[in-house]
């Protein structure tokens, strides 16, 4: 990455003009080096949503939305999903490099070392309504880790690798599936040696005493397939929360607390549980692809067409184009026709055709299908988020150890623009 070689000048106004730095990365992106711009000026900049602010360099994921590619650790998406297993991808994302063979089976071993919950853990769950949220469990759950293994914060920063992070990355799906049993009133299953970690993790949510279960090979293909799309995106929403919460110091288990909390609202990791919803409600409804459509273009009509466009994507989300393949994958199997996904596919023909979607670049994203495989995987749809959460684990761990060796160092705190009155005198409290 080049730093300082280029520079743009900022004229304001009664000040003299100004050079500040130009980053160009490894991409050839450029970017405005303006961290020291209130200190040399008294200005700072206006960004809502932080469309155009980098807060952080990192060597983890690249996102190129015009291009429709997504990288991590410079693998393509495609070339992941095709070649690895989400343990391999998770090691990628952590460590920095895919294992070898010897490095990937102690990384399995260690996984399933760290998989059970200790006993008092797992009698929390009971304390949970039936109908609480898993999102809710699954955050309380995680934060609840710091104490259950308070020793976390002694341990050499090299070690909490080995240690902490591998612990939760393994306990993740344990908590996921006892959250599942416990919705439904049933018994836990605990994880086994014998099994994959996702197989490890299907076997704990669908085992049952009185029907004899076995462990469908596609839909670990599936899920595999799925936790490696979701593994990381770069700054998005949950993972610039991690970062942030990881700039007070806090630990590691309640920086991805933030995360998964951040990641529950509908307009992040809860947009495939709501694209299900739509297309559930446009086919009670009997609407058809071109009525949800219209629906869509109407800004008076309130209806929110779920699973299109992307705030970084312009072009096709590469994660939907797998997406789709492994959904007509899954739903082929049985041969059961399923009017959602008809509906869908139906959907995205027509919206991809409408000139109103082409002038937006609003293109099916990768919510737009994986509820759909969720679903016909047997996973309920509060439970979707959740299952997002399992696979961006790997990427919020990644960038939770990336900011703890950044030489910048600094708490996160963003200025704002005072939309407030001037100054206000307290009046007494009979003449207000």
């Amino acid at each position: 990455m080049e730093i300082n070689k280029e520079f743009a000048t900022l004229i304001l106004p009664e000040k003299e003009p100004i050079q500040i730095p130009v980053i160009t990365d490894n991409m050839g992106a450029k970017s405005i080096d303006i961290h020291s711009l209130r200190k040399e000026t008294g200005y700072i900049t206006y960004d809502p949503g932080f469309v155009n602010t980098g807060s952080c360099t990192s060597s983890i994921c690249y996102v190129n939305g015009e291009q429709g590619i997504l990288r991590y650790r410079g693998y393509d998406i495609e070339d992941l999903v095709e070649n690895c297993d989400f343990v391999e991808v998770a090691y990628l994302l952590i460590k920095g490099e895919l294992p070898n063979a010897s490095e990937r089976k102690r990384y399995a071993e260690l996984l399933n070392q760290e998989s059970l919950l200790n006993h008092d853990m797992q009698s929390l769950f009971r304390g949970y309504p039936f109908k609480a949220h898993p999102m809710s469990v699954l955050a309380a759950m995680s934060v609840s880790l710091s104490a259950f293994y308070p020793e976390m914060d002694d341990i050499d920063p090299e070690l909490q690798v080995d240690f902490a992070v591998t612990r939760l990355v393994s306990k993740i799906r344990t908590i996921v599936a006892f959250t599942y049993r416990h919705m439904r009133g049933e018994d836990f299953v605990n994880p086994s040696y014998k099994y994959s970690y996702c197989e490890n993790f299907l076997n704990m949510m669908f085992k049952s005493p009185v029907i004899d279960y076995q462990i469908n090979p596609l839909h670990v293909k599936a899920l595999n397939q799925l936790l490696i799309l979701h593994a990381d995106h770069e700054q998005n929403c949950s993972t610039t929360a991690v970062r942030l919460i990881a700039s007070s110091e806090a630990n590691l288990y309640a920086s991805i607390s933030a995360g998964i909390c951040a990641l529950w609202g509908f307009k992040h990791g809860g947009a495939n549980q709501a694209v299900i919803e739509m297309l559930e409600a446009a086919h009670a409804n009997g609407w058809t692809a071109q009525d949800i459509v219209n629906k869509a273009k109407n800004k008076e009509s309130g209806f929110l067409l779920m699973g299109f466009g992307h705030r970084v994507y312009k072009t096709f989300d590469p994660r939907a184009k797998i997406a789709k393949r492994l959904c007509k994958e899954v739903m082929a199997e049985d041969g059961k026709p399923d009017p959602l996904l008809e509906l869908a596919l139906e959907l995205e023909e027509v919206a991809t055709n409408d000139d109103y979607f082409k002038q937006r670049s609003l293109y099916p994203n990768i919510d737009f299908y994986t509820g759909l495989i969720f679903r016909r995987m047997g996973i309920p749809t509060n439970m979707y988020t959740s299952m997002f959460a399992i696979g961006r684990l790997p990427g919020w761990i990644s960038h939770w150890l990336e900011w703890k060796k950044d030489p910048y160092g600094k708490i996160g705190r963003p200025r704002q623009v005072y939309s407030g009155p001037y100054v206000r005198k307290v009046q007494n409290l009979n003449d207000r």
